[in-house]
């Protein structure tokens, strides 16, 4: 499984406009196939941070997702909307295991 965490720090004027688009995103992303997860998670205490939780069968499915017409339009609207650049972190995901029905 392949699992990318992404950070992302929003500029607080533009907050209602990120989480509009990032939820039409969200909502491709759990189409694709490959597609394990696709979560959005909000900071509690501070409603500008945010940590997408990606999760795909494999490195293959992770790159078309970024070949999407959904998430291209995403990046590209949501670009100055940013506090700081995003980060990404890739993790290889352990368990459950990808086809595993326990």
């Amino acid at each position: 499984m392949h699992v990318t965490l992404v950070h992302i720090h929003v500029l607080p004027e533009h907050l209602e406009e990120f989480i509009a688009a990032t939820r039409a995103n969200h909502e491709g992303s759990i189409r694709e196939p490959g597609n394990l997860r696709f979560d959005i998670l909000q900071a509690v205490d501070d409603p500008t941070r945010f940590v997408f939780y990606e999760a795909y069968v494999d490195a293959a499915a992770a790159q078309a997702h970024r070949e999407t017409a959904h998430y291209l339009t995403w990046r590209e609207t949501v670009a100055d909307w940013m506090a700081e650049p995003r980060q990404g972190v890739r993790y290889t995901g352990l368990w459950p295991e990808v086809g595993s029905t326990a």
